[in-house]
């Protein structure tokens, strides 16, 4: 096993990861035994140790968690959150400026939105019917209108999203949130995915890449399983007992600890070890999380498990508050039937209300459920996608891919609750004022939970990466 002998910010600012293996420490200090014997007895407490340890932030946290709400596939800003009453009146015309350089595919003139739009709660912000059940929460989000991206197809966008790349296999952030902060229940990891989809970049999405295997996303089935049948793979053992398991598990650890010594190369190793012990305990804390059996009546109906149009995403947000209220750091959940994502080229109207109709009681029941708790203080909601869609048509009433301009919100962690930021054109192409890039909305994720995206950093290839690679910058203004 290792031990992490440093873990914040050098004299430069800059954060370290050095590990050192424990026998090696025990050798170097005179009174190594009696911190062993205080590991044993302190890591009885439900705290993780060792790469997984939960630790502090650099500078002061407004969240402890994350749940990203992710809809695959590209929700159209200008039916959902960003009216335009241009796009109105003016429908039918051509766009009166320039379409981007770049496009996924051929456009043709402005396409009003079927939806009427509403303004609702204290706040007034607008909302399209589309979402009648979260139009009663408004005042809880926190609408960023101006976020672009640099990628107009599904693959490079979502691994964008994910990593702040569409170049190259890096870590996703949920991995940088577990090397970061770690998490708080040791028989949990730090990251889980709940029905990610395996297109658009697959598993890449939630890697670990270059970070300890530790780091990994784990997946909770794909999108091709329906929520009620995703479970971790292989997380129950038919043949043997758990305490057959562990004494296998001791004594490969063993002899893998005695290689370590012999050979002084430890990091490949050393993370297969880690990842072993953390399999271990998962076995008994998953399928509690699971079993949503101890869940009242009433809980269910607010996620929408009475209702065969929304249970399935329904019991997805459920268990993202059963992991969050276990100390898991980052969940992600994602709406993707495999199918009809919200990828529509044509047929806007009827699928973007199917799509509607199966998350938006859901989404406006977690935040329910997480304000009555008392944990939308310290969790951040964030809701997004890969980029948004063109007001402009491509096929009858479709729309095609658009990174020039999109909505993204957020709600709890400290952000302004019934507030909007940044704005989209006149039409809604192109992110015009204040405008947010990935990188730029990484960097907010990652200040909310403490985290310096600057001096969060991992040595690599012989040089330092982090997620915003050289860029990015906070935008303060969306926090209260």
């Amino acid at each position: 096993m290792r031990k992490r002998v440093q873990y914040g910010a050098d004299a430069k600012g800059r954060a370290v990861n050095e590990y050192t293996s424990r026998r090696r420490m025990l050798q170097r200090t005179a009174v190594g035994f009696g911190s062993l014997a205080l590991h044993g007895l302190l890591s009885r407490d439900g705290q993780a140790r060792g790469p997984l340890a939960a630790r502090s932030s650099l500078v002061p946290a407004r969240a402890k968690r994350i749940i990203f709400l992710l809809m695959s596939g590209g929700p159209s800003q200008v039916d959902t959150f960003d009216r335009k009453p241009l796009l109105d009146r003016d429908h039918g015309k051509p766009l009166p400026f320039a379409k981007p350089r770049v496009q996924f595919n051929a456009t043709k003139n402005l396409l009003r939105s079927p939806w009427r739009f509403r303004q609702h709660g204290e706040s007034g912000l607008w909302v399209s019917e589309l979402f009648p059940r979260l139009a009663t929460r408004v005042d809880d989000l926190c609408m960023v209108h101006s976020c672009y991206g640099t990628n107009p197809a599904h693959g490079g966008a979502m691994m964008k999203l994910h990593t702040g790349t569409d170049r190259f296999i890096r870590p996703s952030i949920g991995s940088w949130l577990s090397y970061g902060l770690g998490t708080e229940n040791e028989n949990l990891p730090a990251f889980v995915t709940i029905c990610p989809t395996l297109a658009f970049g697959g598993v890449n999405n939630w890697s670990s890449s270059f970070l300890p295997a530790v780091h990994n996303g784990t997946a909770i089935g794909d999108a091709s399983v329906p929520s009620a049948r995703a479970r971790v793979k292989y997380i129950k053992n038919s043949r043997w007992s758990l305490a057959t398991q562990r004494l296998q598990l001791e004594r490969l650890k063993r002899l893998n600890e005695a290689y370590l010594d012999r050979t002084g190369s430890e990091a490949a190793l050393e993370a297969r070890i880690n990842s072993f012990e953390l399999a271990f305990r998962m076995q008994s804390s998953i399928p509690e999380i699971e079993d949503l059996s101890g869940e009242t009546a009433a809980t269910m109906k607010l996620y929408g498990m009475d209702n065969k149009v929304t249970e399935n995403f329904g019991r997805m947000c459920l268990m993202a508050r059963r992991f969050a209220e276990e100390g898991v750091r980052f969940i992600q959940v994602t709406h993707n039937d495999d199918k009809v994502q919200w990828d529509q080229h044509a047929n806007l109207k009827r699928d973007h209300e199917k799509n509607a109709r199966e998350v938006d009681l859901p989404i406006a029941g977690l935040l329910t459920d997480l304000k009555q708790r008392g944990m939308l203080e310290d969790t951040l909601i964030w809701w997004g996608s890969e980029f948004g869609r063109t007001p402009t048509a491509e096929t009858g009433d479709g729309r095609d891919h658009n990174p020039e301009g999109f909505t993204m919100w957020l709600a709890g962690g400290g952000v302004k609750g019934g507030f909007r930021y940044g704005e989209t054109d006149d039409y809604g192409y192109y992110a015009a004022v204040d405008k947010v890039h990935i990188h730029d909305f990484h960097a907010t994720l990652l200040h909310a939970l403490g985290l310096d995206h600057e001096q969060l950093t991992y040595r690599h290839a012989g040089r330092d990466f982090r997620l915003t690679d050289v860029e990015g910058n906070v935008v303060h203004d969306v926090f209260a």
